[in-house]
């Protein structure tokens, strides 16, 4: 067990960064959360070909750079060349997709806390899981409050318990699970991470007993999160963190 209890103070994590004002994933969205008073943020992990932990949340390069084809068939050295804001806006046309590593160290230096979410490509959730958790360690202070590593995979969640059980663990569901304590239990999961759709009072009190944190995404209504909040999900993943911190 993990010396260090989950806290979340203000009640928000950035998701991919201040996705809703910077490109996801890139630093600028780190630093723009920071700035924002988010004291969270949230990243997507998969592997280039060659090995490397980077930020990407899609299987693919399209969406959020100006390259083409599959993150698993890129080396990192190529990856590096590419364009990672311009898609968002011209004041962003100088962001790279970062390594894991550097967004590690910007959460170091800014006293901010990391949800790292194993994404891995198919059929690479072994590897994705266990370089990514080589890696964060390698780096990580033993003597900071960890990382939380989710994963709606299963898999990298047993593999992430058994590299470092004193690291709490997340389990991400995009559907309500009648199941979810069995597949917690399985993971050995610290927090259950669900889209806010599928959450109503009677499926709260469900978690009540567990006193297991329940983690809400993506919440970009004021209304909704105090509404999460009074239910009593422990914090909402934004993209909008300055709005939402607003508010409360």
């Amino acid at each position: 067990m993990s010396l260090f209890p989950l806290a979340f103070r203000p009640p928000v994590i950035a998701h991919r960064g201040a996705r809703g004002k910077a490109p996801e994933n890139t630093l600028a969205a780190f630093r723009r959360a920071h700035d924002d008073g988010a004291t969270w943020f949230e990243v997507d992990v998969k592997l280039t070909r060659d090995g490397v932990p980077v930020l990407m949340h899609d299987d693919t390069l399209e969406r959020t750079t100006n390259g083409t084809g599959n993150v698993a068939d890129m080396d990192w050295v190529e990856m590096q060349t590419l364009d990672a804001g311009s898609w968002f806006g011209a004041d962003f046309k100088d962001q790279r997709v970062p390594q894991l590593a550097e967004a590690l160290r910007y959460a170091l230096e800014s006293g901010m806390h990391v949800n790292i979410e194993i994404k891995p490509c198919p059929g690479r959730t072994r590897a994705t899981a266990m370089v990514t958790l080589i890696e964060a360690a390698k780096i990580w202070p033993t003597d900071a409050a960890p990382p939380l590593i989710s994963s709606f995979d299963e898999e990298a969640l047993i593999i992430a318990a058994g590299l470092h059980p004193e690291w709490p663990r997340g389990i991400l569901l995009e559907d309500w699970r009648d199941d979810w304590d069995e597949v917690a239990q399985k993971a050995k999961v610290s927090t259950v991470n669900i889209d806010e759709k599928e959450l109503t009072p009677v499926r709260m009190d469900r978690f009540s007993h567990t006193r297991m944190p329940v983690l809400a995404y993506t919440v970009n209504d004021v209304g909704r999160m105090k509404e999460l909040l009074r239910w009593g999900v422990k914090a909402v993943f934004t993209d909008d963190p300055a709005t939402l911190i607003e508010a409360l």
